[in-house]
C-alpha cells in the first residue's frame, strides 16, 4: 500500500511539474507590450472588439494583434471596420517593436499622434478611411523602414509634406481623397524604390507636375481630379517606367512634338 502510495505522489509531483511549466511557457507576452495595449483598450473607452483583450491571459493570443514567434513582442496591430470615432491612442508609440499598423475604417478622429515616431521599425502604415484632420505630418519622415504609407478617404488638409521622399524604402504612397492643397513637391523624384505607386487624386492640388518626375521610377501615378495644369508629356513615352496614370479632371496639356 505504501508502494502505491509513493508511486501516486511521485506521479502527481510529475504532471504539476509539467503543468507548472505548460503554464511558463504559455504566457510569452512581454510585460511591456501588454501595459501598451491594455492602455490602447482603454482610450478607446474598451470596444466589444477588443473583448478579447483580457489581463489576465496571454496578449500574444489576443485578436487584431501578433507576436513575433523568436522575440514574443508585438509586431502587427491591425484593426478594421470598427467605429471607434476616438483619436487615434499616443500609447502605439510604446509597442516599439511594431512592424505593421493599421487603423483601417474605424472611424479614428484627430491628427496622427507624433508618438508615432517611436516606432522605428514600422514597415507598414494604413491609416484609410477615416476622419483624420490636420497636415499630413512631416515627422513620418523619421519612420525610415516604412514602405508604405496609407491615409487616403481622409480629412487632412495643408501642403504635402516634402520630406516624405526621404524614405528611403518607400514604395507606395496612397494620399487620395483628402483636402490637400499646394503643389507637388519636386523632390517627389528622388523616390529610391523601383515600381513606385502614388496616388494623389481627389484633392484641391495646383500648380504644374514638377519636370523632375519624369526621371523617377512611377509605375502607377493617379493625380485626377485636382486643379493641376501644364503639359506632362514629360511623363510619357516608351522609355518610361509609367505602366498605368490617371490625369483626368485637370487643366493638362500634351505636346508630343518634343
Amino acid at each position: 500500500m505504501a508502494t502505491i502510495s509513493g508511486h501516486c505522489l511521485i506521479l502527481l509531483l510529475i504532471l504539476f511539474f509539467f503543468s507548472f511549466n505548460s503554464l511558463a511557457f504559455s504566457k510569452k507576452c512581454h510585460p511591456n507590450d501588454k501595459k501598451a495595449l491594455l492602455q490602447i483598450k482603454k482610450d478607446l473607452n474598451n470596444p466589444y472588439e477588443l473583448i478579447s483583450w483580457n489581463p489576465t491571459t496571454d496578449c500574444c493570443t489576443w485578436s487584431m494583434v501578433d507576436c513575433d514567434e523568436k522575440t514574443n513582442r508585438i509586431t502587427r496591430f491591425d484593426t478594421s471596420d470598427a467605429n471607434f470615432g476616438l483619436p487615434i491612442p499616443a500609447a502605439i508609440g510604446d509597442l516599439k517593436y511594431l512592424e505593421n499598423l493599421a487603423f483601417h475604417k474605424v472611424n479614428a478622429t484627430g491628427q496622427i499622434p507624433e508618438s508615432i515616431t517611436k516606432l522605428t521599425n514600422l514597415k507598414f502604415l494604413d491609416l484609410r478611411w477615416n476622419s483624420l484632420t490636420g497636415p499630413v505630418p512631416s515627422f513620418l519622415s523619421k519612420l525610415k523602414k516604412l514602405t508604405y504609407i496609407g491615409l487616403s478617404f481622409n480629412s487632412f488638409s495643408g501642403t504635402i509634406p516634402a520630406s516624405l521622399s526621404q524614405l528611403p524604402n518607400l514604395g507606395g504612397l496612397r494620399l487620395d481623397r483628402n483636402k490637400l492643397t499646394g503643389s507637388i513637391p519636386e523632390s517627389f523624384a528622388d523616390f529610391r524604390q523601383q515600381d513606385f505607386y502614388l496616388y494623389l487624386s481627389h484633392n484641391q492640388l495646383t500648380g504644374n507636375i514638377p519636370a523632375r518626375l519624369g526621371h523617377a521610377n512611377f509605375t502607377w501615378i493617379d493625380v485626377s481630379r485636382n486643379r493641376l495644369e501644364g503639359d506632362i508629356s514629360f511623363l510619357l513615352g516608351k522609355n518610361k517606367s509609367l505602366n498605368t496614370a490617371d490625369f483626368s479632371r485637370n487643366m493638362f496639356q500634351f505636346d508630343f512634338s518634343k
